[in-house]
């Protein structure tokens, strides 16, 4: 993988010009709240120092043409009036490098956020976009997200479109549901676009509001560690659509406008197991974003250790509750928590990707040794790890 530096100088080889700018957005882990977004409810991520980039120019016709430094044998070029959602096979332009096929895998998300932009009423010319980045692919990171939110500013910036960053979120949340078919809600885009750094986001879906909230765990002599399991997660959309109807039929049963207005005396009375678990995870993980919040505030004497117990609370009801997990990931954040660690959960969709430790500084690479040590004596492939440093959201560097 080349290095997001590295998008120009490839701009200039593929396109043969010099691109008009260069925009790049973050992937993010969610401190907590999960699983909870769908459900107008809260949720805690931050920005990682891990980013795409995109560099990009106009054209003079109307077409879309996407490199991609990771895949650079699959160059689409598209017609950019002709972009819809579904099969995309007569989007495509000539033949050949250019033509691989509909618009599938890594070039949807550039595609639907150009779709997503116009369906909206905005005036797009045609466009030249290399894309780079570090953000691990499939790894629950949001690397998808990241895609999405530097294609949305690039072509904000080069056609001057009136857009606030807000209305990006939902655009490139459209562009992933509507175009993609992926049913993901806003809690990506917004860690990508609205984070700052040195802060967590507080986002607050039903009102989409969010708070800048200070999150210096150096200061503490703590870092959050994350453990990428290398377990691919494959969106499993059956399974997440499956639980947002689950969540939805719960909330209607309850006669609630969405699990987020629920009290866990409103969960017992739901008559249907599955769906009393599930509805249980979103009021409790609400619960435990607030209380975080609160903590990160200065609450409860202002220790950041203390949050420790909900990201491990957190962890349990995604495995027993929401069922997301697999067996690395109950693994590396039950390790983790055995080797020192103040709390550990899954973070992301689930079905793979990684865990989030909290631990003290000096004993960071420990804990990921013994993960590690654990991950072989089970035959598991070996985990890697980084630590989470909260960075600035989306934005223009060249």
């Amino acid at each position: 993988m080349s290095s997001v530096s590295d998008a120009a100088e490839i701009f200039r080889t593929v396109m043969g010009r010099t691109p008009e700018g260069e925009w790049v957005a973050p992937g993010r882990v969610n401190v907590i709240g999960e699983h909870t977004d769908h459900s107008e409810g809260l949720a805690l991520p931050i920005a990682l120092p891990q980013r795409v980039v995109v560099a990009a120019a106009r054209r003079d016709d109307r077409h879309l043409v996407i490199h991609s430094a990771q895949m650079p044998d699959d160059r689409r070029t598209l017609r950019l009036d002709e972009l819809e959602p579904g099969d995309a096979s007569s989007h495509r332009v000539g033949s050949g490098a250019d033509s691989p096929g509909g618009v599938d895998g890594w070039a949807a998300y550039v595609a639907g956020v150009a779709w997503a932009l116009r369906e909206a009423g905005h005036h797009l010319g045609g466009v030249d976009i290399v894309v780079d980045g570090d953000v691990p692919q499939g790894a629950g990171l949001s690397s998808s997200a990241a895609l999405e939110c530097a294609t949305a500013l690039a072509l904000r910036d080069l056609f001057s479109l009136a857009v606030s960053r807000p209305e990006l979120v939902r655009l490139a949340q459209r562009a992933e549901n509507d175009f993609v078919g992926v049913p993901c809600g806003i809690l990506d885009q917004s860690a990508s676009l609205l984070a700052t750094a040195g802060h967590a986001l507080l986002l607050d879906v039903r009102s989409q509001t969010s708070e800048q909230i200070f999150f210096d765990l150096a200061a503490a002599g703590l870092t959050l560690l994350v453990i990428d399991t290398r377990t691919v997660r494959a969106l499993v959309d059956g399974e997440y659509a499956a639980r947002q109807q689950a969540c939805l039929r719960a909330a209607r049963q309850l006669g609630l406008p969405a699990l987020r207005d629920a009290t866990l005396d409103d969960v017992r009375g739901l008559a249907d197991a599955e769906l009393r678990r599930r509805a249980r995870h979103v009021v409790t993980e609400n619960a435990r974003v607030a209380e975080t919040a609160a903590i990160l505030r200065g609450g409860g004497g202002g220790d950041v250790r203390a949050i420790g117990p909900l990201l491990t609370a957190s962890h349990i009801s995604l495995r027993d509750d929401f069922e997301v997990t697999v067996p690395q990931l109950d693994v590396a954040a039950a390790a983790a928590v055995a080797a020192g660690a103040y709390g550990a959960r899954m973070t992301g969709g689930g079905f793979g990707g990684c865990v989030i430790a909290l631990v003290d500084e000096d004993r960071a690479d420990q804990v990921a040794v013994e993960v590690r040590r654990e991950f072989a004596r089970l035959g598991f492939q070996p985990p890697t790890h980084f630590r989470a440093v909260p960075s600035p959201g989306a934005h223009r560097i060249g």
